[in-house]
């Protein structure tokens, strides 16, 4: 849409408001509202200022002022607040109104743009498929004497013999643990709910492919998304999470993110279907190993070289390692496999078009920030191309089930978050190039998550280790 056509939809629609919406640099999404007559064509050009000083790892206090700048083919009527239009922005220096380079949409840009002056594709496409749980009640809290969680679902198997006003929880069909993989109601309690999320996305604009619960008890639910350009798949991530947690909220429920809110359960991840296509046509299908042609086969090599710094963006929680452990579905060896899901990358065989083609990584999860994750997976996908990086031989049976001894030559996913943020301080100059991350976005990366994440979590003590050490 053009700025001309979203004020003749403000008119249609009687919007009397204007979401300006922008995503934060650890990935937390911003917004602030401006009256619907305040908004001009001009203003897609001039902008809206703010604040940047108040934003995790952005502006000094002395620097503060920048600009938020709305792009109209973002734009969708928000189904949760009347008479209300979205419009996610860019941000800019409001005195040389260069692109923020610390702006996360504005590196997904210039990814993008960098992959385009290659010459080597046009477009890099992501399929999205977020996992989450949906709670009917979470209390949590840490202070100086006290730290705990507690989370409650009527469908839990740790329901079963509790006493609720919920009618669901005491009827019988609760989800046991690791079994809740596509059942049918009235086992499956949410499907309702998760219906009203689909719907609520597909009239926001989201093409979504299909819903159902997963693996984990507890309401683990996941919603995929039809496979879109870098920028416009992130733009869409975010859209959903908003959708998705309102849709709960509306019904007296929670979603949650959290990568791995149960111990003992599969935890949640963000798998992403990822292709490339050039005028049209898609660069990944030909007659080498999974239908795939040397250049997606290098795409990969690509990917597993550099795995270790990607998920300092792809995995950027200190939980999301809790996830990446044996036993629970996630990949925790780096390797590639036909039809396998127990490895990083799987190549996905249930449809033979050529158009279909494309690899599926496994690692990610969504606390990520979608913006930075997906473009240092092109970065890294892009150096493997350049560099004719081979992703070596493929692993085709049960890792799970191997001798350790077979393992010995496949490298392992980094174990914690200040593992792989090591990983990203010795290796992230593949993602400098055409400026996309600069070092100071590296430099901040870092710097941020070793002090908000891995330094919270070290210093406290854990419910866990009361357990373990209190009678030592």
């Amino acid at each position: 849409m053009t700025p001309r056509e979203i004020l003749a939809l403000c008119r249609e629609h009687e919007i009397r408001a204007v979401d300006l919406r922008f995503m934060d640099f650890p990935g937390t999404l911003k917004h602030f509202t401006i009256p619907s007559q305040v908004l001009t064509e001009k203003s897609f050009e001039e902008g809206f200022d703010f604040d940047g000083s108040s934003m995790y790892g952005w502006q000094a206090i002395n620097e503060s002022d920048m600009l938020v700048v709305p792009q109209p083919e973002t734009a969708f009527i928000d189904p949760f607040l009347p008479n209300t239009l979205c419009l996610t922005c860019n941000i800019q220096d409001p005195i040389t109104r260069v692109d923020y380079a610390k702006d996360p949409r504005n590196v997904a840009r210039k990814a993008d743009a960098y992959m385009k002056s290659t010459g080597i594709a046009d477009e890099c496409r992501f399929g999205l498929e977020p996992e989450f749980f949906i709670f009917d009640n979470v209390r949590f809290d840490q202070t100086i004497n006290q730290g705990f969680y507690y989370l409650e679902s009527a469908e839990g198997e740790w329901a079963r013999g509790q006493f609720s006003e919920n009618p669901h929880s005491n009827a019988g069909y609760q989800i046991r643990r690791r079994e809740g993989y596509f059942p049918i109601p009235p086992g499956d309690i949410l499907h309702g709910l998760r219906n009203d999320m689909m719907l609520a996305l597909t009239e926001c604009n989201i093409d979504v492919e299909a819903q159902h619960h997963e693996v984990a008890t507890g309401g683990q639910a996941e919603i995929d998304i039809a496979h879109k350009p870098l920028v416009q798949a992130a733009d869409l991530l975010l859209r959903f999470k908003y959708i998705v947690k309102n849709v709960a909220a509306r019904a007296g429920k929670t979603v949650t993110f959290m990568p791995k809110p149960l111990w003992g359960d599969n935890g949640s991840g963000l798998h992403m279907h990822v292709s490339m296509w050039k005028n049209g046509e898609t660069l990944f299908a030909d007659s080498g190993y999974g239908g795939l042609s040397e250049l997606a086969l290098h795409a990969i090599g690509g990917i597993l070289h550099h795995a270790p710094a990607l998920m300092a963006f792809c995995c950027p929680t200190t939980n999301s390692y809790k996830r990446l452990v044996p036993g629970y579905d996630a990949p925790i060896n780096l390797t590639y496999s036909f039809r396998n899901r127990s490895a990083a990358i799987r190549i996905p065989v249930h449809s033979a078009t050529r158009n279909s083609k494309r690899f599926e990584l496994r690692f990610p999860d969504s606390s990520s920030n979608p913006y930075l994750a997906m473009s240092a997976i092109l970065m890294a996908a892009l150096d493997g191309i350049q560099n004719k990086i081979e992703p070596g031989p493929p692993l085709d049976k049960d890792i799970y089930d191997l001798d350790p001894n077979e393992l010995d030559d496949s490298p392992s996913t980094p174990a914690s978050l200040d593992q792989s943020l090591q990983a990203l301080r010795n290796d992230h100059d593949f993602l400098l190039r055409g400026d996309v991350f600069t070092e100071d976005v590296i430099d901040t990366w870092i710097w941020y998550k070793t002090e908000r994440d891995v330094k919270n979590l070290r210093e406290r003590p854990h419910p866990c280790e009361f357990l373990m050490y209190y009678d030592i």
